[in-house]
């Protein structure tokens, strides 16, 4: 019997909203494969038909809060903000739309978003890693720094936002005012960076 493409969306949303119920109850480590299957009313070797892992099911969780996060900051955003502003926003409605996943993001980072991560093991990850750096040059753009940055200078971005999402996943400040805090001698870096970044490449253009 042939499945349709509508079975097939209604099942992967059984098992993500399964297991965002289980990663909620039960906690990320004491969740199985097998109980998220359980939950979802289908076989385990079923599940792994659509995710190859806990922790890829975990990223899709992740990405669906940070494309929502996304959506949050177009919405918010007025457009005389300045840079620092826009990245900062950027990155906070993201957090803010991850709050219900702290407790396993450090999983998916190890596993998914770390620079250590081979590309093309994680759909959602590449998108989200592309998307969002794709984002942040945009930003970087519309307040007069055209051109992409060059491609060090974005390491550096990515390597920073990873730090702060990691610093964030354990702060135990109130409303986690630290993460606040180190976000913004982040972005400072990356901003003076971006912007000796780009004078080096005219400079050098030039000679």
């Amino acid at each position: 019997m042939r499945i349709t493409a509508k079975a097939k969306e209604e099942t992967r949303e059984r098992i993500t909203e399964s297991a965002r119920k289980l990663f909620t109850d039960k906690g990320f480590d004491e969740t199985t494969t097998r109980d998220i299957a359980s939950e979802a009313g289908i076989a385990t070797g079923t599940l792994f038909n659509y995710y190859p892992s806990k922790e890829a099911l975990a990223m899709s969780l992740v990405a669906a809060s940070l494309d929502a996060g996304r959506l949050d900051f177009e919405a918010r955003r007025r457009g005389d903000e300045s840079l620092e502003e826009d990245l900062i926003s950027h990155i906070m409605t993201g957090l803010r739309r991850l709050q219900p996943h702290r407790g396993y993001v450090g999983a998916v980072m190890e596993t998914a978003m770390s620079p250590f991560a081979k590309t093309g093991l994680c759909d959602d990850a590449d998108r989200t890693r592309e998307e969002h750096l794709e984002r942040v040059t945009d930003l970087t753009a519309s307040h007069g720094l055209g051109g992409a940055p060059p491609f060090v200078v974005m390491h550096l971005y990515w390597t920073l936002y990873l730090g702060v999402l990691a610093f964030w996943s354990r702060d135990a400040s109130d409303k986690q005012e630290e993460t606040l805090a180190v976000l913004d001698h982040s972005l400072r870096l990356f901003v003076a960076s971006l912007k000796t970044g780009h004078t080096k490449v005219e400079v050098n253009h030039v000679t």
